[in-house]
């Protein structure tokens, strides 16, 4: 029984600044949960993408005439069900499953009261790793779906253009409406095929929210550990997934030393470090390790207690990154573990050794990868080859979106010649 009306405004805010910033907030905090909700009985992302867009661009109209309502979440997620119904009795071509199709939704219209919005990102995730989606674009698929991440801000992450990317989104929806595939969990002994891919969309997210900064980033690197405890909670005996939960909690240990100005992991005052989140992430990688060999996010998991020990130890054991990194390298190999593997290189062994390792990756991936240049132009000015090193600077700053690490790397370059 419903115990309040989602529908109902609150008669303060009647403006359209109020409307927007609420709407933005929404659009920020439950866009996953939302268009979850909406596919959960149909197998047609993009109409309940086309659905939630236009509750959206009701709200905006309606919040500011009329005010903002009790909650939000409820109200958007109600009216684009209703958006849905009309849909469907629109389509001509559907007049045969017409009333099937409407009694499906609309037995989804009575919303829970605020705070029992239900939550079905879980079988999204598991839906967009269905082996009928083109490995490829799976996890673009649920950056997208379940983070509502727009395919420019995805297309960044993997190096393409926007074009290209928004062509493989288009593609994977219409296979999901075609296929018929559906918005469930699935059944256990599926679960190691679709696993990794979902475990990799999350990690995707969050590296997202932690790296780019700006209005939104907390929300995303929160809303990826709410998915990766959930993953580890519905799986418990799943080594990976207890992994994933630890690297993203002793990543998240650091972030109030993050505040303000980009400040360098091997700067940081470990005394501004969370140290409950440091434990519990230690809790979690010994589980892993208990419950299975180690796997890549055991590994980078890893990687990461390494870091956090300095808290305790004042010092970093680069010598113990490296090796951890050559073991991630060959268990899962990837531009961005060769890289960092590099940035320990020249800790450990010097910049010589960092650039022969940078030499040696593919020209043809490095070129457009910030991380790279950054991680070469550090190596460079190490060495004391000021002038190359001031040229990489200026290209990871190029390749660098504004924001405190890009502020950082342009004082980095212009200490070149000072």
């Amino acid at each position: 029984m419903r115990t309040s009306d989602p529908c109902r405004t609150i008669p303060v805010g009647r403006d359209a600044q109020t409307a927007n910033r609420v709407a933005d907030l929404a659009a920020r905090r439950a866009y996953g949960r939302l268009l979850a909700s909406l596919c959960q009985r149909t197998c047609d992302v993009a109409a309940a993408e086309d659905a939630l867009a236009d509750a959206f661009a009701i709200a905006l109209h309606r919040w500011a005439e009329q005010g903002v309502p009790d909650s939000p979440e409820a109200w958007l997620l109600q009216v684009a069900r209703r958006k849905l119904v009309d849909s469907v009795r629109r389509a001509e071509t559907r007049k045969t499953y017409e009333p099937d199709a409407v009694r499906v939704i609309e037995a989804l219209t009575m919303v829970q009261s605020p705070g029992q919005l239900a939550d079905h990102r879980l079988a999204l995730l598991f839906t967009c790793a269905h082996p009928a989606i083109d490995p490829s674009v799976r996890t673009p698929l649920m950056l997208q779906t379940v983070l509502g991440l727009e395919a420019a801000r995805i297309a960044s992450v993997f190096l393409v253009s926007t074009s290209a990317m928004a062509q493989r989104l288009v593609r994977a929806k219409t296979k999901i409406k075609a296929a018929g595939i559906p918005f469930v969990v699935p059944e256990p002994d599926v679960w190691p095929v679709r696993l990794d891919a979902v475990l990799s969309a999350i990690y995707a997210a969050y590296t997202a929210g932690w790296n780019w900064g700006g209005d939104g980033s907390a929300d995303l690197a929160d809303e990826a550990e709410w998915l990766a405890r959930l993953v580890c909670e519905f799986l418990p005996e799943t080594a990976e997934a207890h992994a994933l939960v630890a690297l993203i909690l002793y990543c998240e240990s650091r972030r109030p030393a993050r505040t303000g100005a980009y400040v360098p992991l091997s700067d940081q005052d470990t005394d501004q470090w969370d140290q409950a989140r440091i434990e519990e992430a230690d809790t979690h990688l010994r589980t892993a390790a208990r419950l299975g060999p180690p796997g890549r996010y055991q590994f980078e998991a890893a990687i990461q207690s390494v870091h956090a020990d300095r808290q305790r130890t004042g010092q970093t054991n680069w010598s113990a990154l490296l090796a951890i990194y050559d073991a991630l390298c060959v268990e899962a190999p990837s531009l961005g573990a060769e890289i960092a593997r590099a940035a320990v290189l020249l800790e450990a062994r010097g910049p010589i050794e960092a650039l022969k390792a940078l030499d040696a990756l593919p020209s043809e991936k490095v070129g457009s990868h910030a991380p790279y240049w950054a991680t070469r132009a550090h190596a460079l000015k190490r060495g004391n080859d000021m002038a190359s090193a001031h040229e990489a600077f200026g290209n990871a700053i190029a390749l660098t979106p504004e924001s405190p690490a890009r502020g950082y790397l342009e004082h980095q370059r212009d200490q070149c010649f000072s």
